[in-house]
């Protein structure tokens, strides 16, 4: 019996993320937790089998709460990628219709990305934060008030919210990268990424040119690249790096064991395979 754990609760993106992870396995258990370090807990205690987590949307950028906890906090190894496509639900109590709103509930994020329908639609309507997707349309149906909110269509069928408006985001195509975190990452499949972080004792002109060249010089592809504070001193940082390829091909291996001599500090997240590209 597999236990997948995930930022909760029920309804969330992140528990479309572990549904989408879980399909197709069987006798598979659900565990919604608090907080992301609450994911890498249950996992690392065994109370979970593996964790999944947001680490990328493709309008925010990198959810640095995630990247934190991989450079700092854990040696878990990531085995998988889920890739979620965000799509947005106004939701009612049966009977309320849009011009009877006077409140909205959302998370702060999803008001954000849907600005636009808000503005056109919804003029003039309060507006009240709420901690999570799933939580804003149950606070939406405890409200008096004529109230609506901002959902994911499985907060909207778990509540048994009404579906008022669809695809409401300000962007069609907004998507969301998870990460699978388990105590080992996955073996080779013959398309697979690689996620690593690497920092330089030495603060001098090249280091990192010098490093990423390592890359170049055996036609690795890196995919992703970014920088995290050190929390050692300021000016200080960790440079994290996805690549095509998994560690145990001998051109990764080798090619990371020369920025590691460079560096002076690597950080092997894990290898594992690429997300295949699904019609959302």
């Amino acid at each position: 019996m597999q236990t997948i754990a995930y930022l909760g609760p029920p309804g969330t993106f992140s528990e479309e993320a572990a549904l989408a992870y879980a399909a197709g396995r069987a006798g598979v258990n659900f565990l919604p937790l608090a907080s992301m370090p609450a994911v890498v807990t249950a996992i690392e205690t065994d109370a979970a089998t593996v964790g999944v987590l947001p680490i990328e949307n493709v309008l925010e950028g990198s959810v640095t709460n995630t990247l934190d906890l991989l450079i700092h906090e854990t040696n878990l190894r990531i085995a998988g990628e889920i890739v979620v496509p965000i799509r947005q639900y106004l939701v009612a109590r049966a009977g309320i219709t849009l011009p009877e709103i006077k409140v909205l509930y959302a998370h702060p994020q999803s008001l954000g990305q849907c600005r636009k329908f808000v503005e056109r639609c919804l003029p003039g309507v309060a507006t009240v934060a709420s901690l999570s997707n799933s939580a804003a349309p149950t606070e939406a149906l405890a409200d008096e008030r004529p109230a609506a909110a901002i959902s994911t269509l499985r907060a909207a069928e778990l509540t048994g919210s009404h579906v008022l408006a669809r695809e409401i985001a300000d962007t069609q195509g907004n998507v969301t990268r998870f990460i699978v975190l388990a105590q080992h990452d996955a073996p080779p499949t013959g398309d697979d990424k690689t996620s690593f972080c690497f920092g330089f004792r030495e603060d001098r002109a090249g280091t990192l040119v010098g490093a990423l060249h390592e890359l170049a010089a055996d036609n690795i592809n890196m995919t992703k690249l970014e920088s995290r504070p050190a929390k050692a001193a300021l000016g200080q940082y960790i440079f994290l790096v996805d690549i095509n390829g998994h560690r145990e091909d001998a051109r990764v291996a080798a090619a990371l064991k020369r920025i590691e001599s460079r560096a002076g500090f690597l950080k092997l997240f894990g290898s594992y395979p690429c997300w295949k590209s699904r019609s959302f």
